[in-house]
């Protein structure tokens, strides 16, 4: 891309054109990220072969690492939301420089949480385990990971210029190959194969950790190709720009990372219920985590979508992008809803074994499901608002319905009214829905029109 190519074309009024752009913009990364799911279900297999305690060291060190790089993923959608912004004015320059500064805070933010994190890791998991043995591979395990968090950082920014600027295909073209990549590198160094020492749980950390590094040459080598002309990596942010990401980025940051706290402590919560609630809570989680992931994809694409129409100075284009966005996602989620509601026994049975588990669960599951198209517009509207630059209303939100409202309510149904899973997961469908509900009159109410990014 250079700046001869002009901006940003406006979205046709041929519903099959705008159909295709979405589909060009939310299909990537949602491959992405199923790819991901792919890949934590192929690191469970590898890693399973060791035994119970790495795996359960490695399940809670990997949740550990989640919540370390949820507050720097945070900053990847003040670099979509700025660089969308700029592409769609034909500012290519600027588009550019946002990432240039979301690398630059990457590496300011992500080396310091290595080094503290890592030096706390064995402690960390000795106060979260009293198991030896899964202290011991939990920690070496989180160790080496935590050497890749300013690349995760790095690789999230890169995500949101791609998407930004249309051409998210780059970013699955990256993420697969990095998966492809943590495969070939890991199996060999587990188990010990190819002449390589066997190094357990340390070699599918170092598998994972080397990947994430060469997940991020590549996006430089894409963007020193294609982007070069605009000043990618070679303007260096200015001082109000870098400003700017953080004005964004960081109540994104924030909401990040303690909706990732979050889950932690409604985890805790369900254990006061019992161990049988707990162990259905994962599955659901779990679930509920992988049929979201179109709301993402296609939260991202109206994010970009209605970003770059705001730069062009078209609000109006700008309000009918998630509307649209969600109009072409609704075939997706109505088939999660109808697996939720109408497959909820064979569903929970892939993963529990015991028919009294999948009992506990299948009414919180059809809760889910119910509530599906729901949840669905929150999360693109949750998007298309943080494009606009609305970063602290959607923090605001988030933040405090989850901690304020839904953990409270949960823990006051679940441990002290006793009315078991069905009535926490009742609370989290109320948490969404309400969040939903929120986000449309915020987007319908157009302060964002206000905002300036």
């Amino acid at each position: 891309m250079s700046s001869e190519t002009g901006a940003a074309s406006a979205p046709p009024l041929d519903a099959r054109a705008r159909r295709q752009r979405i589909y060009a913009q939310a299909l990537p990364i949602i491959g992405g990220m199923a790819s991901q799911n792919l890949l934590n279900l192929v690191d469970a297999w590898m890693i399973g072969a060791l035994g119970a305690a790495a795996l359960a060291g490695v399940g809670l060190a990997s949740f550990l690492v989640f919540v370390a790089v949820a507050f720097i993923s945070g900053l990847a959608p003040s670099v979509q939301s700025i660089a969308a912004q700029r592409y769609g004015a034909g500012r290519f320059g600027e588009a550019a420089r946002a990432l240039n500064g979301g690398l630059l805070l990457s590496l300011a933010i992500g080396i310091p949480i290595s080094v503290l994190l890592i030096a706390l890791a064995p402690h960390i998991m000795a106060t979260l385990n009293p198991d030896p043995a899964v202290q011991e591979a939990g920690a070496g395990y989180l160790m080496i990971r935590l050497v890749a968090v300013a690349f995760v950082g790095m690789n999230f920014a890169f995500r949101g210029y791609w998407s930004a600027i249309d051409r998210a295909r780059y970013y699955f073209v990256t993420i697969v190959s990095v998966h492809v990549l943590n495969v070939v590198i890991s199996y060999p160094l587990i188990f010990g194969l190819l002449g390589l020492p066997a190094l357990g749980v340390h070699g599918a950390a170092i598998g994972t950790a080397a990947s994430l590094m060469v997940g991020t040459l590549i996006h430089i080598g894409l963007g020193l190709r294609f982007a070069a002309e605009d000043g990618l990596l070679r303007k260096a942010p200015q001082r109000d720009e870098v400003a700017r990401l953080l004005r964004l980025g960081i109540p994104n940051a924030i909401q990040q990372f303690l909706f990732a706290a979050g889950f932690t402590a409604l985890f805790w919560i369900v254990g006061q219920i019992g161990t049988q609630e707990l162990a259905v809570a994962h599955v659901l989680v779990t679930f509920t985590l992988v049929a979201v992931l179109p709301g993402l994809g296609f939260g991202i694409a109206a994010a970009s979508l209605a970003a770059q129409a705001i730069g062009r100075g078209a609000f109006d284009e700008a309000a009918q992008w998630p509307w649209a966005v969600y109009k072409v996602s609704l075939p997706i989620f109505f088939v999660i809803a109808a697996a939720a509601l109408l497959a909820t026994d064979p569903l929970l049975a892939l993963f529990l074994r015991d028919d009294a588990l999948v009992a506990i669960g299948s009414t919180p599951l059809r809760l889910f499901g119910a509530g599906v198209l729901i949840d669905a517009i929150g999360l693109i509207l949750m998007h298309a608002l943080l494009g606009a630059g609305a970063a602290r209303l959607v923090m605001v939100t988030g933040v405090g319905l989850q901690w304020l409202c839904f953990l409270p309510a949960a823990y006051l149904l679940g441990p002290v009214l006793g009315l078991g899973l069905t009535a926490v997961w009742l609370a989290m469908v109320a948490w969404r829905g309400a969040q939903a509900v929120i986000f449309t009159l915020a987007w319908k109410g157009g302060s964002w029109r206000q905002l300036r990014v």
